[in-house]
């Protein structure tokens, strides 16, 4: 085999020259204005002509040119950065509000840093709140539906905006945001009622989330209102497991003919209930939830409840948050969000009365 004389030399690969990436004094020539005018405009100054500021938007446009948040931040005092307390759950309100919340923040320009906890107390959430304040964030808003979580609020720090959303602790002083439980249960008991039913049974959630205290109170003032009979409410822990076996209780008395159920996954645990006891929905027994999940209309029959608009709930929490960053004095008095009864066939007037009693039915 014949070696050449010459190996010929590794040659390497020409270096590709990566573009600059613009800067604010490029914008400014661009735009024929100086970089501080730039930064004015960047800054969301009031004192810049609209047409050098538009002139100034198309030269960033032009060029790509992106502002550094940190160097944003050391000007203006922000981080445009939220923060968001909530907890490791899967039940649907609470996700369903983050996620409200997530949309509005990225529409309104902020970033979101959430701090998800195991659990909501007084040491969690004050920790969480110490956490976020460490990252700077121009305000927290709170997903507060536990009781616990009040303590917490009440010793939070001062210097930074908050609020809380879902059935917060309006005595705390914090701003709330919420969806007008009380107006939902008493839509949803009346509902029955005005189908005929004597009384409505009411299967509550766990005591210690502030909504279910508001929907059993909005259920009980309703039927003493219409000078119905108040039965003793049973209490699940939102499950479709505790629904069925609160509706195999409730099933057994022919007495209940119309149950209001404090959320959806525990009314379909109901509806199971009622089928194995051979009690027809709604021809012997009317059944109505509350939140309107996805499902529910895919329920069988499809479910008559009470619609909660989370995502509106997230943006008026956002939305109060951000004024009150952005301006001075007091928070504005924000009115609850209006929830809405989704009527389908799970409900109708009972084929029959029977006389109900009060108390609840034996295990």
């Amino acid at each position: 085999m014949e070696v050449p004389d010459e190996i010929p030399r590794a040659t390497s690969a020409p270096r590709v020259s990566r573009p600059r990436a613009a800067i604010m004094s490029d914008v400014g020539r661009l735009a024929g204005v100086s970089h501080q005018t730039v930064s004015r405009v960047i800054n969301g100054s009031p004192h810049v002509r609209p047409e050098t500021r538009d002139r100034v938007l198309a030269a960033m446009r032009e060029l790509g040119y992106t502002p550094n948040p940190v160097a944003r931040a050391l000007v203006t005092g922000r981080s445009n950065t939220l923060g968001v307390v909530s907890f490791d759950t899967t039940l649907y309100g609470p996700a369903s509000t983050l996620l409200g919340i997530e949309r509005a923040a990225h529409e309104a320009g902020y970033f979101i840093i959430i701090a998800s906890l195991k659990a909501l107390n007084r040491v969690s959430v004050t920790d969480a709140l110490e956490r976020l304040r460490r990252h700077s964030v121009d305000g927290i808003l709170l997903i507060t539906p536990l009781q616990d979580a009040v303590e917490a609020l009440l010793h939070a720090p001062k210097e930074i905006p908050l609020v809380a959303a879902e059935a917060g602790p309006e005595e705390s002083g914090i701003p709330v945001v919420q969806v007008d439980q009380l107006a939902g249960a008493t839509a949803a008991t009346q509902h029955l009622l005005e189908l005929g039913h004597e009384t409505v049974w009411h299967i509550a959630g766990p005591p210690e989330f502030l909504e279910s205290r508001l929907r059993i109170k909005g259920w009980r003032t309703s039927l003493a209102e219409a000078g119905a009979p108040v039965p003793e409410p049973l209490v699940g822990d939102w499950s479709a497991r505790s629904g069925y076996e609160a509706g195999r209780r409730l099933g057994a008395d022919p007495a209940v003919t119309a149950i209001f159920v404090g959320n959806d996954h525990m009314a379909l645990g109901v509806l199971r209930a009622l089928h194995e006891l051979g009690r027809a929905v709604p021809d012997d027994v009317s059944v109505v939830g509350f939140d309107d999940i996805p499902e529910a209309g895919y329920f069988l029959p499809p479910l008559t409840t009470v619609r909660q608009d989370f995502d509106e709930l997230g943006a008026v929490g956002l939305r109060l948050l951000v004024g009150m960053i952005e301006a001075d004095g007091p928070p504005p008095t924000v009115p609850p969000v209006a929830p809405e009864l989704v009527v389908r066939a799970s409900t109708s007037a009972p084929s029959r009365v029977i006389r109900a009693s009060t108390s609840a039915p034996s295990r």
